[in-house]
């Protein structure tokens, strides 16, 4: 099972990646909100541990984001506010399960355990963009006439841009998804890996299927909702 934790208190998120890896789980540990949608919207974990008081974006504005995308990750929200009025906000607002802190380790082991039992979702398999398509379980990526051989990273670029069709991916983003939360080299090198996958997307076409979205990133987008780019006043 793999266990995506986001949660900014440094011995809180430590305490849980350990907890988790030592029963035998995969954990990721993000640690702001903006961080954490990435990562959720991946759908590559099967289940959600979120803090509710998070920097950039809160636990609860990342759970609607996630929700309205149509991620049903099962969610088990931790926050330090344990009003009944709060459980009923969270709940309402789209998490499987609600855990006051402080709280045992071995409890929310269990609750994961169960909201994970009740989950019959599973990840969309294949994404699709204009005659573009992606396999999540083969990894296979096809375009009109045929295979498109990618390496990992290009594969990984052009999941999480297909994912985000129609919207502006950064190259922060790009990065984080990448090679992890803790990327700390330079975003260039985004560009080099970008213009080697537009090559073996694009072939001999002349508009390429990824656009460059001046000062902001890139997009995909369908040929009916093109992302416009950016202008200066």
């Amino acid at each position: 099972m793999r266990v995506l934790v986001i949660e900014d208190d440094l011995a809180i998120g430590k305490a849980l990646l350990k907890g988790f890896t030592e029963a035998g789980y995969q954990c990721d540990w993000m640690q702001d909100g903006e961080a954490g949608v990435v990562a959720a919207r991946s759908q590559q974990a099967d289940a959600i541990v979120l803090d509710q008081m998070l920097p950039k974006l809160s636990g609860l504005e990342l759970l609607r984001e996630i929700r309205t995308a149509g991620v049903m990750t099962p969610v088990i929200l931790l926050t330090a506010m344990g009003s009944v009025q709060d459980r009923i906000v969270g709940l309402n607002t789209g998490a499987d399960d609600y855990i006051p802190k402080p709280f045992e380790f071995a409890e929310l082991l269990a609750r994961l355990n169960a909201v994970v039992r009740r989950s019959s979702v599973r990840p969309i398999p294949v994404l699709t963009v204009n005659d573009l398509t992606l396999d999540l379980t083969t990894r296979r990526v096809a375009r009109a006439e045929g295979d498109v051989d990618l390496t990992p990273i290009e594969f990984s670029l052009l999941e999480l841009l297909m994912r985000y069709s129609g919207q502006v991916v950064t190259r922060k983003m790009l990065c984080e998804h990448v090679w992890g939360f803790n990327w700390d080299g330079t975003t260039n090198v985004i560009e080099v890996h970008v213009n080697r996958l537009r090559g073996k997307l694009d072939q001999d076409r002349q508009d390429s299927i990824i656009k460059t979205i001046r000062g902001r990133g890139y997009s995909i987008a369908a040929d009916e909702n093109p992302i416009p780019e950016k202008t200066t006043p």
